[in-house]
């Protein structure tokens, strides 16, 4: 794991602001709650995320733990998971809550929403076979849309079921549909606003605040 001493120095900073676009104001302040949630131990565990208020009622509370842990997420074609994480691999997972920046280029954004929603299908495809099932993503697209603000839980919920028909659409008529792909993931949500409305509240701090 990426372990960090209780003090990193400048150039460590330096070096992950390089790598997930964090400040180096910021990533002091996340090293600070992340010293608050270990109790300053070199590691977390899932436990240490559990006692977390802030995602008690947060529907998808478990797939969000679990994201910190999945290999998948840390950048480097990784499978499976792991049982603890350092710095290096929090502020990575934290990294894709951040909305990007206004001086960055239509190539940059595009790269930053594709490593979004790929992050968010890791999410949902917890037996990481490559495919999420249609209950998956009808959740996925009612919790994307009620959290942006843009529609009610009601209207989201319908949009939902839309999509879902949307989904078998894309199969021939008289082919077995086993789940989602993430190529078929992407061309579906194209239209969903994903680069700043994906973020959630973290040990009392809001990373629509922190994360730009």
């Amino acid at each position: 794991m990426g372990s960090f001493q209780s003090f990193p120095d400048d150039h460590q900073y330096r070096t992950l602001s390089e790598k997930t676009g964090f400040s180096l104001k910021q990533i002091g302040i996340l090293h600070n709650r992340f010293k608050q949630l270990s109790q300053n131990e070199e590691t977390l565990r899932r436990d240490d995320f559990k006692t977390i208020q802030d995602l008690e009622s947060n529907p998808i509370r478990s797939q969000i733990i679990e994201a910190f842990f999945d290999r998948r997420n840390f950048k480097k074609d990784g499978v499976g998971s792991v049982e603890e994480i350092g710095f290096e691999e929090f502020l990575t997972v934290m990294s894709y809550f951040r909305a990007p920046t206004h001086h960055i280029t239509e190539e940059q954004r595009e790269e930053m929403r594709r490593a979004k929603l790929r992050f968010l299908f890791n999410m949902h495809d917890t037996d990481n076979d490559g495919t999420i099932t249609l209950d998956e993503y009808r959740h996925v697209v009612e919790e994307l849309l009620s959290r942006s603000g843009a529609v009610g839980r009601e209207t989201a919920k319908g949009i939902a079921d839309a999509a879902m028909l949307e989904v078998a659409n894309i199969s021939a008529p008289d082919e077995f549909y086993e789940g989602i792909t993430f190529e078929q993931f992407l061309k579906i949500l194209k239209g969903v606003e994903i680069e700043t409305s994906m973020h959630i509240r973290f040990l009392n701090m809001d990373t629509t605040a922190l994360c730009k």
